[in-house]
């Protein structure tokens, strides 16, 4: 059966778990939501470890806040940091709008663990403050936003970019490849003019490449405008004019990224149109990811009666009642992927909405906001690397599908329109189609041009590349 001691907030005494690190307003917290039975992610919460020990560190520098107390901050900021105390914080995500009773779930464990190392219990003059010093000119309504950025720039750098570059790295080393492979292209989903599969993956290469600049995109955003330093209202109020400068500085050079205070302070806190853009790049993201796993698994359709172009690997059967049925498992992975970032930035859009999230001089829907965010960058980039290891690895061209689909189109009389003028060459067209031929074998039989001229114009390579 848990234990538990007594503590005291503002509101008056509330039981918390013995062996627990966080105090009476976190307790209070947890038992007023019982929504999700989920906490906040845990990488909010490491971001509000790095920016703690940065506030600390300011405040230290600016002559607020004594060595002691500091360094011990500090170092209690540094543990959650590195995910040392993740299960002290039980908050569930869908709590106050602010951010509240996170941010004071922050101090208070940063507080206990800071006293614990001083030897020192909360009642002593010389005690770390979960307020007063751990909060040291700050307000959830700056720290909550702050800490947003922290985690979402730090998702962005260390995860979606990277697995965006290694997706644009295999497909450009297919298009590469199979640069000297034709298959039919295909638009309105009939037969159009051949292309070569080279060229095909390059497209997708290019979509990934731009993906990875998307992501460059959101991230620089959140580097940009961080809000910490405007305290209640964006005003300042209790906090020193360069301590949010310091704050920059410090986590800049803690975590090696460019982090800026916000231009206008008001705006930062009272809206959250950086979010709203730089999901929207993550949504882009899951738009093209979509459209390169939808066409990957329609070109591998098959393996007999589909389109039958690619060979997709085969990585677990298809199917509980047929035997052999392999399906294009991770291509539907992608698109349910996509499927859950676009409703993320629905929320996203939603939350920060005026009326909705953004009213007057705060936002109060940050939390599912974050979640939802943090959802979209760890789905990206791990389906990223997931078709990578699970899908271009191994995917192989049916060179001999490609050959006899190219040779059975009947858009292949493009290339001799030219020569013969668009309406013979749509009549001859629906002749082929009609009497069941090829355009090269009625073409032939009609002595459209002579032999020669017909094999060079229906060769397959030169039909991929503009001609003179």
């Amino acid at each position: 059966m848990t234990k538990f001691r007594t503590e005291r907030d503002t509101m008056g005494p509330m039981q918390v778990p013995e062996d627990a690190l966080y105090g009476a307003s976190t307790a209070r917290a947890v038992e007023n939501f019982p929504i999700a039975l989920e906490p906040v992610p845990c990488s909010v919460i490491h971001a509000f470890g790095h920016l703690k020990a940065a506030c600390a560190q300011a405040n230290l520098d600016l002559g607020k806040l004594d060595a002691k107390r500091a360094a011990a901050i500090i170092a209690a900021a540094n543990e959650i940091a590195a995910g040392e105390h993740d299960e002290h914080f039980p908050v569930d995500i869908y709590q106050t709008g602010s951010g509240t009773s996170t941010n004071m779930n922050a101090n208070e464990v940063i507080a206990n663990l800071a006293n614990k190392a001083l030897g020192l219990s909360e009642g002593d003059d010389a005690a770390v403050h979960p307020n007063d010093h751990v909060n040291m000119g700050q307000s959830s309504n700056d720290t909550f936003p702050t800490a947003m950025h922290i985690a979402g720039a730090l998702s962005l750098d260390r995860q979606v970019g990277p697995a965006l570059a290694r997706l644009a790295k295999s497909l450009d080393g297919r298009a590469k490849e199979w640069d000297d492979l034709i298959k039919i292209g295909r638009t309105h989903l009939m037969d159009a003019t051949p292309i070569r599969v080279g060229q095909v993956f390059a497209g997708y290469a290019a979509q990934a490449k731009y993906c990875k600049i998307r992501s460059g995109r959101a991230l620089a955003r959140l580097l940009e405008n961080m809000p910490i330093g405007g305290t209640a209202v964006g005003t300042g109020i209790n906090t020193h004019p360069d301590f949010a400068g310091r704050v920059c500085q410090a986590l800049t050079a803690a975590l090696e990224l460019e982090f800026q205070e916000a231009d206008n302070h008001v705006e930062a806190q009272a809206a959250k149109d950086s979010f709203v853009e730089s999901h929207g790049q993550l949504k882009t993201i899951a738009v093209s990811l979509s459209k390169i796993a939808n066409d990957i698994r329609h070109l591998g359709s098959g393996p007999r009666c589909g389109l039958g172009e690619l060979n997709l690997p085969a990585i677990q059967p298809g199917s509980s009642i047929m035997p052999g049925k392999v399906n294009p498992v991770i291509c539907e992975s992608v698109m349910q992927v996509a499927c859950r970032v676009v409703g993320n930035d629905a929320t996203v859009t939603t939350a920060s909405m005026g009326g909705i999230g953004s009213i007057f001089e705060l936002n109060v829907a940050m939390p599912v906001m974050i979640d939802a965010f943090l959802e979209s960058t760890k789905l990206l980039a791990n389906v990223s690397n997931v078709v990578v290891d699970k899908l271009l690895t191994g995917l192989t061209v049916n060179e001999q599908r490609c050959a006899e689909l190219i040779e059975q189109s009947l858009m292949t009389i493009t290339s001799l329109a030219p020569k013969i003028g668009y309406e013979k060459a749509a009549k001859l067209a629906k002749q082929a189609l009609a009497e069941g031929k090829t355009i090269r074998e009625l073409c032939l039989a009609e002595k459209v041009l002579p032999a020669e001229e017909i094999d060079a114009a229906l060769e397959p390579r030169q039909q991929t590349e503009p001609t003179a």
